[in-house]
This record gives C-alpha cells, sequence and structure tokens, in this order.
C-alpha cells in the first residue's frame, strides 16, 4: 500500500478551514503529509486551526484570497522559505450564488468566476515552477457535477466548474512532460451542515422535497459524505494515480450515469 501513502509530501489545500476542504486536508495529513491551508481572513484560518488542533493534526494556516496574485505568490514564496515546496495542491476554495440569470449582476456573476475560476489557475501557476524544479506534483480541481450538467439559479458557478473541467484538462496537457498530474474531483450532493435544512424531515413526517429529488436521481439512493471524497483525493495526490492525467473523477453515487426513475 506504499504507493498510496503521502508520508513526506507538503499539501495546499485552498479554503480548508470547515468543509469538503477541511475533510480531504484531514485525510491526508493521516496519509503522512504535512497540511498547509489558506483562508480569506483570519477569524477562518484561527477556526481551522482549533479544529486540524482538536484531531491532532498540527496545520499551517495562512490569510490569503486566492484571487489576488500577488497574495499568492506571497504565500507561496512563504511556504517554501518555511515549510518546503509544494507537493500537492488542491485547488477548494470556492462560492456559489443561487441567483436566478436574468436576476444576476454581472459583479456577481464576475466574482463566482474569480473565485472558483480565476483562483485555482492563479494558485496552480504559483505553484507549478516549483513542481518542474522538484521534478512531480499533483493538482486536484474541485470541480462539480455543473462541470457537466446545468441547472437553474448555477449558471454562474456552472460556467465557472465548465471552466475549471477544461483548466484541468489543459494543465495535464502543458506540464504532464514535467511529471506533474493535474486531476478533478466532481462532487455529488454531499450531506453537510450546509445542505442538512434539505434534508430535514417536514412536520408532516415526510421528507423534504430536495431530499426526495436527489435520493431519487442518485442509485445509490442516498447523500454523498465528506469521507467519500476523502479515498478519491488521496489516489490523485499519490504516486498511486501517476499516469492517470487531465481527468476529472465524479464522485457522486451515480448520478451522472443515470436517467432517473420513470414516474
Amino acid at each position: 500500500m506504499d504507493q498510496f501513502s503521502l508520508k513526506g509530501k507538503i499539501a495546499l489545500v485552498t479554503g480548508a478551514s470547515y468543509g469538503i476542504g477541511f475533510a480531504i486536508a484531514s485525510s491526508f495529513s493521516k496519509a503522512g503529509a504535512t497540511i498547509i491551508f489558506n483562508d480569506i481572513n483570519q477569524e477562518l484560518v484561527d477556526k481551522g486551526i482549533k479544529a486540524y488542533n482538536e484531531l491532532g493534526i498540527k496545520a499551517y494556516g495562512y490569510v490569503c484570497d486566492v484571487t489576488d496574485e500577488i497574495q499568492v505568490k506571497e504565500l507561496i514564496n512563504t511556504i517554501e522559505k518555511e515549510i518546503g515546496t509544494i507537493d500537492i495542491l488542491v485547488n477548494n476554495a470556492g462560492i456559489i450564488k443561487r441567483i436566478p440569470m436574468c436576476d444576476m449582476s454581472v459583479e456577481d456573476f464576475r466574482k463566482v468566476i474569480d473565485v472558483d475560476l480565476n483562483g485555482p489557475f492563479i494558485v496552480s501557476k504559483a505553484v507549478i515552477p516549483g513542481m518542474i524544479k522538484k521534478g512531480h506534483g499533483k493538482i486536484i480541481n474541485i470541480c462539480s457535477m455543473m462541470s457537466e450538467l446545468g441547472r437553474e439559479t448555477v449558471s454562474a458557478y456552472a460556467a465557472a466548474k465548465g471552466g475549471l473541467k477544461m483548466l484541468t484538462k489543459n494543465i495535464a496537457s502543458e506540464y504532464g512532460k514535467y511529471n506533474i498530474q493535474c486531476n478533478g474531483i466532481g462532487p455529488g450532493y454531499i450531506a453537510t451542515p450546509q445542505t442538512a435544512p434539505l434534508r430535514e424531515i417536514q412536520p408532516d413526517g415526510s421528507k423534504h422535497p430536495f431530499d426526495s429529488f436527489i435520493i431519487s436521481k442518485t442509485p445509490a439512493e442516498r447523500w454523498g459524505t465528506q469521507e467519500d471524497l476523502t479515498g478519491p483525493a488521496i489516489f490523485l495526490a499519490s504516486d498511486a494515480s501517476n499516469f492517470v492525467n487531465g481527468h476529472i473523477l465524479y464522485v457522486d453515487g451515480g448520478i451522472l450515469a443515470y436517467i432517473g426513475k420513470q414516474p
């Protein structure tokens, strides 16, 4: 099982003070990696450090806006001086604004594109030179089923995640010769505190309509868990995936393969 070990590796997971990023970073630590994360403000970084400490994980946290190229360059320089060259990058930081397209301002559309697409471009661009010098590197972009599908109210998010899918393929195409693998993970509907209201039992004892909708569209007939994403992430971060490049691994319980039940 040594090919799945991350021992001695340095991993940067953006926006990993909580949620999916936190779960992935924590699993990397258990696999032997040194964990570094950033977030948009000191409050979130402190929250993340406390959460990692509670799991017995020593994590290095920094304040950095992934849409600011100057801040990102300074972050990578600091990491290289204080900890070492990054072996693994997970572009996890992201936002979503659920607004019907014709009601959405251009400013809101640009903000989602900036965080969800420009951010991964900026951070990847900053770490790739170090990976080239080191002779290897792993980049994992957190894509989405919206990299493939459309849905009401998520025009900006779907546009960004579709772009991130193609950025993933292009990084693989351009830097594969340097032994850098760039792949994506496309989570399905994941049970998190943020989605808990969508899974609450209704006063009459029935399921929430959105919960029923997701269950009906998922062959696994359940929501995913954050832990469901950690095995695929470790695989894509480890030597086990050294000949896997430009691939989007959808961890969705089969939604994208399924037309749905007949009414």
